[in-house]
């Protein structure tokens, strides 16, 4: 397996929430974020990177779960990610895991996984961190 680190700003192009009414200060939200990665690793340098994800707050903490597509000219990966949210001093961060669960193109077989930390720099906008492994088909077959 190969260590892959990068980040991303990205843009909050979509958001709905809703407050709830069963109990003080629940809320749900459902986004998308879209920004360029940037990595040491061609792989990930450059990529466009869209994630939709789905977030629940009782008291300023909860959880966020989603899907993510990384589309590179090479070829795309997509996958799920789910972490820990925590709203203090009126700045969103979310700490938590992503996998790969498809790719197409020359990624076809790609098998990566991960952690990652978003924080929200204002109401438009996120800056990622993240780090994983990665393993091709081809590289396994040599």
């Amino acid at each position: 397996m190969t260590s892959v680190t990068g980040s991303f700003s990205g843009t909050i192009t979509k958001n709905h929430g809703l407050t709830m009414s069963d109990l003080p200060n629940h809320e749900l939200s459902i986004g998308e974020v879209r920004g360029i990665q940037h990595s040491p690793d061609p792989l990930w340098e450059g990529s466009r990177i869209t994630y939709w994800g789905i977030t629940e707050l009782l008291d300023g903490e909860g959880t966020q779960r989603g899907y993510y597509n990384n589309v590179r000219d090479i070829g795309r990966d997509w996958g799920i990610f789910e972490g820990k949210v925590n709203v203090s001093g009126g700045v969103m961060t979310v700490q938590g895991t992503w996998q790969c669960t498809g790719a197409d193109g020359e990624l076809h077989g790609l098998s990566t996984s991960g952690s990652f930390k978003t924080v929200a720099k204002s109401e438009n906008e996120i800056h990622a961190t993240w780090e994983g492994t990665y393993e091709l088909v081809k590289a396994q077959a040599g």
